[in-house]
């Protein structure tokens, strides 16, 4: 069913076309000044009227994420378990990255910069973190179908994400601010291709739904099994 990789899309889409409509707001209204160097992400959103447009944008990205990590952990579980650890592992980063976003939407840098910066940590390396093992589960657990594409594509954003990740830290620390915002922009919109990209194993979701048992079912549930294995 299509309708599930439309969820990816529309989180790359709406992330990146709100962080530009915050920084034309930013822009227009003089929050930043561009012939001073190029901004951040974070000092467009920084001040009002726009910084509440950000963190909004942040909890709605913050959410998407954690929906399509919870969809793709079901998607490679029900291929096997093979792959159970390393798809475990990406749960857990993707949860702690989704929390970093809301954290540094939140918490913009002319309120908490420690905190701000400690939301920008969980998002980007942690974030960074579980598009690897992503990587590695497209090799693992992928149809050969979309594996012979999918890998290498994903494989080189990733390496791109590290490679921004790492030149956009070493400018920041060396003073270079304006080369530093220019390379944090462009692993953001990497990120969110990355997001986009779960739009292929997406589109092979017949259905996706959550069920929840009585703690009294659950126990009859899992003795149930036990028996029809006995």
């Amino acid at each position: 069913m299509w309708a599930w990789a439309l969820l990816p899309i529309l989180l790359a889409a709406g992330g990146t076309a709100g962080i530009w409509i915050v920084y034309g707001m930013a822009v227009h209204n003089g929050s930043v000044n561009l012939t001073a160097g190029f901004p951040y992400i974070s000092a467009c959103g920084s001040y009002q009227p726009q910084s509440c447009l950000f963190s909004q944008i942040c909890n709605l990205c913050s959410l998407f994420i954690v929906w399509v990590v919870v969809i793709r952990y079901q998607q490679v579980s029900d291929l096997g378990d093979t792959c159970r650890r390393a798809n475990w592992a990406a749960l857990v980063l993707g949860f702690i990255s989704s929390f970093g976003v809301s954290v540094l939407g939140n918490f913009q840098q002319s309120v908490s910069i420690g905190v701000h910066l400690f939301g920008a940590f969980l998002a980007f390396f942690v974030g960074l973190a579980y598009f690897w093992v992503q990587l590695w589960l497209t090799y693992k657990a992928e149809p050969s179908q979309d594996r012979r594409w999918m890998g290498p594509l994903r494989a080189i954003c990733c390496t791109l994400c590290t490679v921004f990740l790492v030149v956009m830290a070493v400018l920041h620390n060396t003073g270079y601010k304006s080369p530093s915002a220019m390379f944090e922009w462009a692993l953001v919109m990497t990120f969110f291709f990355l997001f986009s990209l779960f739009a292929v194993e997406f589109r092979h979701i017949e259905c996706h739904h959550l069920t929840v048992y009585k703690q009294d079912e659950s126990k009859r549930h899992a003795t149930g099994d036990r028996n029809s294995v006995a």
